[in-house]
């Protein structure tokens, strides 16, 4: 018997940290492999689409909600580490500061950055993830896919085309099953969880991490920082509806009162009008 559960018109904006969007025409969260493919199955037989969720981090979802079946892939948990390879088999739902915390405490060198990125680790292979110089594509060997046509697939990294914020994955409707990724075995633990926290501790005192963001919403125009734009633009603060710029790292944008996606996208809008009317830069979005 199927144990996954098909909930209708369910709100998604508790699925996003934005706090933003409308409701789901179709949700499920699949924990493990069987329930996914009935969920394939099933969106193939009544012939409807399927929006893949993660964390829902670096996403706006529109306040008119989302047709077809929304798929939100963080129940889909779990880590095997190899402490002597290096190898980490990690499901696509794990949290990547999790995963970050356990590659520490078995002394693997690799992950400390990731330690405050709010997604999974399938949403982090999809856009390429990184922070401090550093992205999950330079530790990844291989990913397992779903199609919407139920087939599994094993990809090697180095077919994805990583680059910047970017992987072929999203060009292609694929569900990431699972990574595998190839650390550096080894390192003194104690060291390795020193680094890790002090990561986070820097974002907790450089970004607005206690607030509703999607995190950076710009790409970095390299090697400038989009952020230190919008900052030199005294943007800083401000607002359209209930959508602000953050006060602390101005390549944030706050849902500070019940902002709406029309708040959000109008607010990105402006920053793109204002920097580009400046700099000659038009900002993309992540």
């Amino acid at each position: 018997m199927n144990s996954v559960e098909l909930k209708k018109n369910i709100s998604l904006s508790n699925f996003t940290t934005w706090r933003i969007g409308g409701p789901a025409e179709w949700m499920a969260q699949p924990k493990n492999n069987e329930e996914i493919k009935y969920l394939i199955n099933w969106i193939n037989k009544k012939k409807i689409s399927c929006n893949i969720i993660g964390a829902g981090s670096n996403l706006l979802i529109n306040d008119k909600g989302v047709k077809g079946l929304s798929l939100c892939m963080r129940q889909l948990k779990g880590v095997q580490i190899n402490k002597k390879t290096g190898i980490v088999e990690v499901l696509s739902g794990e949290m990547l500061p999790t995963l970050a915390r356990k590659a520490a405490a078995n002394g693997l060198h690799g992950l400390e950055w990731a330690v405050g990125i709010p997604g999974t680790i399938g949403g982090a292979v999809v856009m390429n993830a990184g922070a401090q110089g550093d992205c999950i594509s330079n530790y990844l060997e291989s990913i397992t896919t779903l199609s919407l046509n139920g087939e599994f697939k094993l990809i090697k990294a180095n077919d994805l085309n990583f680059e910047y914020r970017y992987s072929l994955l999203q060009e292609e409707q694929l569900i990431v099953i699972s990574a595998r990724l190839k650390l550096e075995a080894g390192h003194e633990e104690a060291k390795i969880r020193q680094i890790t926290n002090e990561n986070f501790n820097h974002r907790l005192t450089t970004q607005p991490y206690q607030d509703k963001t999607c995190g950076s919403v710009f790409k970095n125009p390299e090697p400038l920082k989009a952020g230190k734009l919008i900052e030199e633009l005294g943007l800083k603060g401000f607002r359209f509806g209930g959508a602000e710029i953050s006060k602390t790292h101005a390549n944030f944008i706050i849902n500070a009162n019940q902002a709406s996606s029309y708040d959000v996208r109008e607010l990105i809008k402006h920053i793109q009008k204002k920097v580009f009317n400046s700099y000659g830069i038009l900002l993309e979005t992540e």
